[in-house]
């Protein structure tokens, strides 16, 4: 049975949105978009490689699908770009369509948590979810993410989506690794216990 394992970036009051850019998701007038960018180094880089190239299959939601499809293919300067473009990725979306622009993606329609749940059931690779936080809030409500990587960056950012909900569920995990990053970064990495 395929593995979930996700990463996500974090600030310590538990915001995860637009980590990467300014205009990447401006819901509810969020502006403090990029705000993970600044925190990057060569030991986020190393771990985030790691991670990356341990997982056969990619699972994404449409909103972070579409930004990586429209930015990773064509990156050529750094170690991921070959890893993305050759996986496997699923992409759980109500809304996109096949075929997908990007090489070796596939639509899974339906019900999220359903989905992802017959793709566990079969006997595919492990999966990696990077992002997508509105699927990973779906998996981990259902039951499905086995391991769960946060880099927790040392920033509050006030407001924004959170990965966490007030309303969510209660889960108990087991810090397998952890580092701090030279720019104080901490990379830790759960199981579900």
């Amino acid at each position: 049975m395929p593995r979930i394992n996700a990463t996500m970036s974090v600030s310590l009051d538990g915001v995860i949105q637009a980590p990467g850019r300014s205009d990447e998701d401006t819901r509810d007038g969020f502006e403090r978009g990029g705000w993970a960018v600044p925190y990057g180094d060569d030991v986020m880089m190393q771990k985030m490689g790691e991670g990356m190239t341990g997982t056969s299959a990619m699972l994404f939601g449409r909103r972070t699908y579409e930004d990586f499809a429209g930015y990773w293919p064509n990156q050529t300067d750094n170690p991921f770009t070959d890893h993305l473009n050759q996986v496997q990725k699923y992409v759980v979306s109500s809304t996109l369509t096949e075929p997908l622009p990007w090489q070796n993606s596939t639509v899974l329609p339906g019900d999220p948590a359903e989905t992802v749940k017959e793709l566990k059931a079969g006997s595919g690779p492990d999966l990696g979810v990077v992002g997508s936080a509105r699927l990973l809030r779906s998996l981990l409500a259902a039951d499905l993410v086995d391991g769960l990587t946060l880099l927790i960056h040392p920033l509050v950012l006030g407001h924004g989506r959170r990965l966490f909900p007030d309303d969510g569920v209660a889960l108990n995990l087991e810090l397998v690794d952890s580092v701090t990053t030279s720019k104080g970064v901490v990379i830790a990495s759960y199981h579900r216990s």
